[in-house]
């Protein structure tokens, strides 16, 4: 666990002291599973369920908030395994999927989600042109249902492919009435409207929250740091956790914690549920 300023030990402290009144907001991708070639096979890090059901005992609730569709990561996840845990020590899970676009909890047991968003349909018509012209013709695409992920990871160059595929993707999504979420190659055209911020904001303010912890490692994540900004100007006490890796580094410099990958984001959760439950006792 790294601190880079003392005022980031300060508000870790602050934050052990209304454990049971705090969320924990987790991504999934590089946070809570390691970031894989395949995203079909991203599964959670094999600590991470018991890591979770400890950390939920001391917190008022967890949410896993991702840019994957929900359905994705419970299977990857094991989550609804997880919730069970959770559900049965009085607590509650939730997964926010496709950007806060979906939401399951361990107690409703099912996926409320939004409809397709209008110009998806016809922007996947027009994809294969756009990726050969910019000569990534063989990128991996991830049809989400609610959003297109294009995957440079595969490519014999991934970097150069992202750099030639981020302006004409972004030209081809404007004109579709979408917007880009740029990650760790991958590339991910999707509706307007939600972010991971607008989840925070709505889950602090659901749970009356006086602790909001969110542990992120990617772009997508820059959102949901900002509204954790915003909560701590309100006073909520807050912690932003960097899962650090040598492919992303934009998080570093918002973060109050930097740790890592996912291995330490659950050395992290772990000693914040020990030092929660030491507080109390």
């Amino acid at each position: 666990m790294q601190f880079p300023t003392v005022e980031g030990e300060h508000q870790y402290d602050a934050l052990v002291r209304v454990a049971s009144r705090t969320v924990v907001g987790l991504d999934f991708d590089g946070t809570l599973s390691p970031i894989v070639d395949d995203p079909t096979k991203a599964h959670i890090h094999p600590d991470a369920s018991a890591v979770l059901v400890d950390l939920a005992a001391q917190v008022d609730a967890i949410a896993v908030i991702t840019g994957r569709p929900a359905r994705q990561a419970l299977d990857l996840g094991g989550l609804e395994e997880v919730g069970d845990a959770i559900q049965a020590v009085g607590k509650e899970l939730f997964v926010f999927g496709q950007y806060g676009n979906e939401r399951w909890s361990s107690s409703q047991r099912r996926i409320v989600g939004a409809r397709p968003p209008r110009g998806l349909a016809t922007f996947e018509r027009d994809l294969p042109r756009t990726l050969r012209t910019a000569g990534a013709a063989d990128a991996y695409i991830e049809d989400k249902g609610l959003a297109v992920a294009v995957h440079t990871r595969r490519l014999p160059d991934p970097d150069g492919a992202f750099a030639r595929l981020l302006p004409p993707l972004s030209e081809l999504a404007r004109r579709h009435g979408l917007v880009i979420e740029p990650g760790r190659a991958v590339i991910e055209v999707r509706s307007p409207g939600s972010h991971k911020g607008m989840v925070v904001e709505r889950l602090a303010a659901d749970r009356d929250a006086q602790g909001f912890l969110f542990a992120g490692d990617d772009l997508g994540d820059v959102e949901a740091f900002d509204a954790i900004g915003d909560l701590a100007k309100q006073g909520v006490a807050t912690l932003k956790v960097c899962a650090a890796s040598s492919e992303q580094s934009a998080l570093i410099p918002l973060a109050d914690v930097v740790v890592r990958g996912p291995e330490g984001v659950l050395d992290f959760l772990r000693q914040f549920a020990q030092d929660a439950q030491a507080g109390r006792s």
